[in-house]
């Protein structure tokens, strides 16, 4: 497996009331093509900061995030904006599911953002994501009218709909319970074993990153090779 995202020298702090707060602290982090990576950390280590910074949705006071060879940090915010959308698909822990639209609606929002989309072929593809994650008798339900797990399938579904290289799952678990936090993340590990896609877990729950390729404990914004 040779490597699809490589980040060096990562640094990010804030300022909090007058003063720097240094969240992320010189990390270096590769992650290979088709490689299930697990991250896990106590809450306030810098995991959501981190996954922030290497799928461009927040830029690093210093250092750089390579994505499939290109400099992401290089790019004009347009241009990161079109690769971010194209090349990486987001879970997060609260879902940030619209809900005025309906499942499969909520599903084909990132495949409408550019030109020439075919939207017949878009709402196609959606359905069979949708059946995939045994979803096919929801897709005109709104987010109020499903439970957690079932909320968080159409936000793992929305995350694969422009095919992307790699998916970032942000505490992917935290918002439900033990049962539906098994079975999503049996899901995103058979996405990775049958469709090969890359994907990236940050957590600070343990008791499924042992069946990742790799886990790396983070800890005061710097990465370890242990468990924390």
């Amino acid at each position: 497996m040779n490597d699809l995202l490589i980040a060096k020298n990562l640094h990010k702090s804030f300022h909090n009331s007058g003063r720097r707060l240094y969240v992320i602290r010189g990390i270096d982090v590769s992650i290979k093509r088709g490689e299930v990576l697990f991250i896990v950390g106590p809450s306030g280590a810098g995991k959501s900061t981190l996954l922030h910074l290497l799928g461009g949705l927040d830029k690093p006071d210093t250092g750089e995030v390579i994505l499939d060879s290109v400099d992401i940090y290089k790019l004009p915010d347009k241009k990161r904006s079109t690769l971010r959308n194209r090349n990486i698909g987001f879970v997060f822990q609260f879902y940030h599911l619209l809900p005025e639209f309906s499942a499969l609606e909520n599903v084909i929002l990132p495949g409408l953002m550019g030109k020439g989309r075919n939207i017949t072929k878009l709402k196609e593809k959606a359905r069979d994501i949708l059946s995939k994650l045994k979803l096919s008798n929801k897709l005109n339900n709104r987010p109020a009218e499903l439970s957690g797990g079932e909320q968080q399938r159409v936000a793992i579904a929305r995350g694969l709909i422009n095919s992307p290289e790699i998916l970032f799952c942000d505490e992917p678990t935290g918002n439900l319970d033990s049962k539906n936090g098994q079975a999503i993340y049996e899901l995103i590990l058979n996405l990775n074993k049958e469709e090969g896609i890359t994907v990236l877990v940050v957590t600070h729950e343990k008791d499924f990153s042992d069946r990742a390729n790799r886990c790396l404990g983070i800890k005061d914004g710097i990465l370890t090779d242990y468990m924390v």
